[in-house]
C-alpha cells in the first residue's frame, strides 16, 4: 500500500512539473518576436485567471509591437483596475496613449511613473517622450529639460541628441542647439537630420 501511495505521488509530481515545463510563455514569445503568439497565450492565460496581472501587461506589449494601440490601451485599463500602481502597466498606458495622440493623457501616465520610479527600468525613455509630447504641444523648454534628462541617462542616442537640439532651436537657444546637433554627428555623423539642422541653426547665427 505504502509503495503504491509513493508510486502515485511521484507520477503526480512528474505530471505536474512536466505540465509546468510545456506551458506556454508568453513573455518569452514576445521576447522573441512572435508576438501573436504572445497575444494569444495571454489571452489564453486571462481566460483562465482574469486577474493575471503578468498577462495583461505582456500582452499591452505585444499589441503595442504590432502597432495595435487600441487593443492594447484596453489591456492596460483593465491591468490598471487590478494593480494600481503597477510601474509597467502604467507605462503601457503611458505609450498606447501616446501612439494614439493623446497626449494629455500621456503625459498624465507618464508623470505618474516617474513618480513612483524615478530610477526605474528605462525612465530614460519615458524622458524621451515626454520631450516628444512636449514638442507636440509646441512647450519647446519643457521638451529641453525631459529631453536633457533622456541624454542624461542615455548619453549615446544620436537619435534623441537631435530631437534635444530640435528643441533648443525651437526654443531659441542657438548656441545650446548647435552644441547638442554636434554631439548628434559626433555619434553619428550620417545623420541626417542632425546636419541639416546643424546647417540650418548656423545659417541663423550668421545673420544675427
Amino acid at each position: 500500500m505504502k509503495n503504491s501511495v509513493f508510486a502515485l505521488s511521484v507520477f503526480l509530481l512528474v505530471t505536474v512539473t512536466l505540465s509546468a515545463q510545456i506551458r506556454p510563455d508568453a513573455l518569452q514569445a514576445f521576447r522573441d518576436g512572435a508576438f501573436e503568439r504572445s497575444i494569444q497565450i495571454c489571452l489564453n492565460e486571462i481566460a483562465e485567471n482574469p486577474n493575471n496581472i503578468e498577462s495583461h501587461v505582456v500582452i499591452s506589449w505585444s499589441l503595442m509591437a504590432l502597432g495595435r494601440y487600441e487593443e492594447a490601451l484596453t489591456y492596460a485599463i483593465m491591468g490598471r483596475n487590478l494593480s494600481r500602481y503597477d510601474i509597467r502597466i502604467i507605462r503601457n498606458l503611458g505609450e498606447a496613449n501616446f501612439y494614439l495622440g493623446r497626449n494629455n493623457d500621456a503625459l498624465q501616465y507618464f508623470q505618474e511613473f516617474i513618480s513612483l520610479a524615478p530610477a526605474g527600468t528605462r525612465v530614460e525613455t519615458i524622458y524621451y517622450f515626454l520631450g516628444e509630447i512636449y514638442m507636440r504641444m509646441g512647450r519647446f523648454r519643457h521638451a529641453d529639460i525631459a529631453l536633457s534628462s533622456a541624454v542624461h541617462r542615455l548619453p549615446g542616442n544620436a537619435v534623441w541628441w537631435t530631437r534635444l537640439a530640435y528643441a533648443r532651436e525651437n526654443a531659441g537657444d542657438l548656441l545650446d542647439a548647435v552644441t547638442a546637433y554636434e554631439r548628434a554627428l559626433s555619434l553619428n555623423p550620417q545623420l541626417g537630420d542632425a546636419q541639416r539642422g546643424l546647417d540650418r541653426v548656423r545659417q541663423t547665427l550668421a545673420r544675427l
